[in-house]
């Protein structure tokens, strides 16, 4: 990545992205624990599950507090960093994140209040649907973010207006409906699923592994392992959906995934492991397995899962097509034009508006995309190639920690039926050491999606050189090294306040009464140290 105003806005971008996912996939999968925790709790009565929802109800508090705090910036930075991408889509992009803040955001925003300090004033059946409703709103609002990045990397249900220079909403339905959302959404979500399973797995190993809040930890260990094992499969099929999208609407990102520099015959096998060599436009040392790629990309045996190398010349076409469209663009904007464009001219630009941002990659080597020269083109068309290796190494990774969670929560699963949880203590202590695993896998999986996608902002439509705001290089970098430090200090303050309340436990269960202390008092005590009930 070159360090010009592109690259720092970019790296800007992506590392507060990378830092606020860190938050992200465990407030939507502990809603989802604490909610079936709680049904457990309601249908059975028992004490001890009202204990858990309200312990992992701590640590998932203090996740969301912050993790909100690292979200509120993200959105401030497309009119910051990106304003010529707010402008030319924001009449499409604008929709969804208004829809995420009134219709998911507040609703769990105000249900969250009511989850921490309505257990004594509330029924039980009421509480309970309390805390489903946050964890509805905590996922609805996953939803809508993610419609919005599935229309970056796939932008249907809209069109450009070459009068106004913004892409407008034609069909709202097919936005709402876009497949490659649905498919982000749901394989996100199962990541996020699997990431707080892993967090309620090993936290509640180290209790076991130390003979601390031995009840609470069994059962806990219960529910992560079941609820861990469906969603890390479900990761599995539903990643398998996202692949076989890509080969229909992100040929360049599935063959970078893989390094295929050249269309193979069909099947085209997969590649396991392997250098690849973006200068030499080659792999060095692959290992593959035949018909692999072909059944993912294409779920057929005859179905071609095109190069690299020829989807650039394919890229190159699609410049030159691009091209007449922007020829079409700048009569129809010329100076002193009537307010109606003429049929003609309006024909001759729908006729290959569709590639029009193909010739706006041209805006990198040549002010007028009309005057660029062969070599110009050629460099334009090779820029459609992402980073190779860091897609290639971060899918595999992704992947091969998607298998060991598989058989991690397997394990777990099988013993929980055995009632034998705390038989092998080595087993409780690789969950322990287990716990950071699926946040790499949920930055690598964000790497894959994100990286894959340049040097598209919107995925043949909008490229990112020339989505930046006009910002000098010095103030990118002052605000770049100022997200930094501060989310590093919030990501601290994270980590601290989380070992406190682990470090603490659990508070013991009474007979409901006013003034026992609601689950954010308890966390208070534990930040200050002071002594709070344990169950030790």
């Amino acid at each position: 990545m070159e360090l010009d105003i592109v690259g720092l806005s970019r790296l800007q971008f992506a590392l507060t992205a990378l830092y606020h996912f860190l938050f992200v996939p465990l407030t939507l999968g502990l809603s989802i624990l604490l909610a079936i925790m709680e049904t457990v709790y309601v249908m059975t009565g028992r004490p001890i599950w009202r204990q858990m929802t309200k312990f992992w109800g701590i640590l998932f508090g203090i996740n969301f507090a912050i993790g909100v705090s690292t979200g509120l910036v993200m959105e401030f930075q497309f009119g910051m960093n990106w304003s010529y991408y707010s402008h030319y889509v924001g009449d499409v992009f604008g929709a969804p994140l208004a829809l995420e803040g009134l219709m998911a955001f507040f609703l769990e925003a105000t249900f969250v209040g009511l989850f921490f300090f309505g257990w004594d004033r509330l029924s039980k059946v009421a509480h309970l649907v309390v805390t489903w409703l946050v964890a509805l709103g905590t996922n609805f609002s996953a939803l809508w973010i993610l419609i919005a990045n599935g229309w970056m990397q796939n932008p249907v249900g809209a069109a450009i207006n070459p009068q106004t220079m913004r892409m407008e909403v034609t069909d709202f339905y097919a936005v709402l409906t876009n497949p490659v959302a649905q498919a982000k959404f749901v394989h996100t979500a199962s990541a996020g699923y699997v990431v707080a399973s892993l967090f309620v797995l090993g936290v509640s190993a180290w209790y076991l592994r130390h003979g601390r809040h031995v009840e609470l930890a069994k059962r806990s260990l219960t529910v992560a392992a079941s609820f861990g094992l469906a969603a890390s499969l479900s990761v599995v099929v539903l990643g398998d959906e996202s692949g076989y999208l890509s080969s229909e609407h992100q040929k360049m990102k599935l063959a970078s995934i893989e390094a295929m520099w050249h269309t193979e015959p069909a099947p085209a096998g997969f590649t396991v492991v392997g250098l690849p060599d973006q200068a030499a436009r080659a792999t060095h040392y692959a290992i593959h397995i035949p018909w692999v790629m072909g059944l993912i990309g294409t779920r057929s045996l005859t179905g071609e899962v095109a190069g690299i190398n020829e989807l650039v010349k394919l890229a190159e076409v699609r410049i030159r097509e691009g091209m007449l469209a922007y020829d079409a663009l700048m009569d129809i904007r010329a100076p002193g034009g009537n307010a109606s464009v003429p049929p003609a001219l309006q024909a001759r630009f729908d006729q290959h508006s569709a590639v029009l941002g193909y010739a706006l990659l041209l805006k990198r080597y040549v002010d007028d995309p009309r005057q660029a020269s062969a070599a110009q083109i050629a460099l334009a068309a090779a820029d459609t190639v992402p980073q190779v290796a860091p897609l290639f190494w971060s899918f595999r990774i992704m992947v091969a920690l998607g298998m060991y969670f598989i058989v991690l929560t397997a394990t777990f699963f099988i013993l929980s039926a055995r009632r034998r949880l705390d038989a092998y203590p080595w087993l409780l202590t690789v969950a322990v050491w287990s716990l950071p695993l699926p946040w790499i896998a949920a930055e690598a999986g964000w790497i894959v999606a994100e990286l894959g996608r340049q040097p598209w902002a919107i995925e043949g439509v909008l490229p990112t050189a020339v989505a930046v705001s006009n910002l000098g290089i010095g103030t990118v970098l002052t605000t770049l090294i100022g997200f930094v430090v501060l989310y590093t200090i919030l990501l601290v303050v994270e980590m601290r306040l989380m070992l406190k309340a682990i470090g603490k436990g659990p508070e013991s269960e009474a007979p409901s009464a006013p003034g026992i202390a609601s689950p954010l008092i308890g966390a208070t005590a534990a930040l200050r140290g002071a002594p709070m009930i344990s169950t030790e």
